[in-house]
């Protein structure tokens, strides 16, 4: 019943589904490993970030390049605050237990003794930056020589939560932490990190390191998890449709074996036997009735009769006047009598 699985056709449905289940088993699973390791890399963050600030603060550049691992990590750095260049970044969101609240970064470059600078987000402040009357609350930076420590940030990109990449902003505000926002606004280098400090100056509100980028769960951690279900969906379809397929091909089999048509063979077989019996009766229903092709014959017969009874009376002189015998009829007068 099952040989139709060795025909050509069926090997070439056996070995796709052969590939197919197996590829889309790897997919679900190497998908649900990554969010696994994104889970595992946001329990290490929070764990990191919980140690940052009871560790004693590092040397900035050994910890540059900024990580997973040197991400919000304790960071120190020695120079002068270049009070020419403090920016204001706007439009940027805290979370306290009153909820969200909208406001705006103090960022305040720092001139190191290499000649480089590092961005020092001194803190944050409600309101909105370009209100005179707030931008006025900001405190000036210590003058001289000072030592900051922070924890270590990347520098953000367009992806980055409260960015604002498309430019347009007024002088003295910055859009986006970075040394490429940077570098066109001072005539210096700047560092490729940033730090937050941990204990700014009143009014200004501490600005709470952010995780580093692809640790924690975050949107794509969660794609992963939606693609994991996809591919073992896949897997489980492409088992359903086999067996589906095979029982369809086993029960033709088996009709055709029984002698069984399909619907198919049956609606065009008897669509046939009713053409042909229409074909046969078609000429005999065309022929024209038996009324018009006898009235000639009738005619014909009646003209007939009429003709032998004119004939019968001239015969038997019914018309009183003696008739001649037809035989007599034709008998020639001597011309000399």
């Amino acid at each position: 019943m099952y040989r139709f699985l060795l025909t050509p056709r069926w090997w070439g449905i056996n070995v796709f589904a052969v590939l197919a289940i197996p590829f889309c088993i790897f997919m679900g699973s190497w998908q649900l490993s990554r969010f696994d390791a994104r889970v595992a890399s946001q329990q290490q963050q929070e764990d990191r970030s919980a140690d940052a600030k009871t560790a004693a603060p590092r040397p900035l550049q050994s910890l540059l390049p900024v990580d997973q691992i040197t991400s919000g990590r304790q960071a120190s750095a020695r120079g002068r605050y270049d009070t020419a260049h403090q920016l204001l970044v706007p439009d940027r969101t805290l979370q306290s237990k009153h909820g969200d609240q909208q406001g705006f970064y103090v960022l305040t470059l720092l001139r190191t003794d290499d000649g480089k600078a590092l961005p020092v987000v001194r803190g944050w402040l409600p309101g909105d930056a370009n209100a005179k009357a707030d931008a006025a609350k900001v405190p000036a930076p210590p003058a001289g020589e000072v030592t900051v420590t922070g924890a270590l940030q990347a520098s953000e990109n367009q992806g980055t939560s409260g960015v604002q990449a498309g430019g347009g902003l007024p002088k003295g505000q910055l859009g986006m932490i970075s040394a490429a926002s940077l570098v066109n606004l001072v005539p210096y280098g700047v560092y490729d990190a940033w730090i937050t400090l941990a204990d700014p100056p009143a009014p200004l509100h501490a600005v709470p390191p952010a995780a580093a980028e692809g640790s924690g769960l975050d949107m794509k951690a969660f794609q992963n998890l939606g693609y994991t279900g996809e591919w073992f969906v896949f897997a489980g379809f492409v088992v359903f449709m086999w067996f589906r397929l095979v029982r369809r091909e086993a029960e033709a089999a088996k009709d055709a074996a029984l002698g069984i048509l399909p619907e198919e063979a049956d609606g065009a077989t008897n669509g046939a036997s009713t053409g042909a019996a229409n074909a046969g009766t078609g000429p005999a229903t065309d022929a024209p009735t038996e009324g018009p092709a006898d009235a000639p014959t009738d005619a014909a017969k009646d003209a007939a009769a009429s003709g032998a009874a004119v004939g019968a009376k001239e015969n038997t002189g019914d018309d009183g006047g003696g008739g001649v015998p037809a035989g007599d009829a034709g008998d020639e007068v001597p011309a000399g009598k």
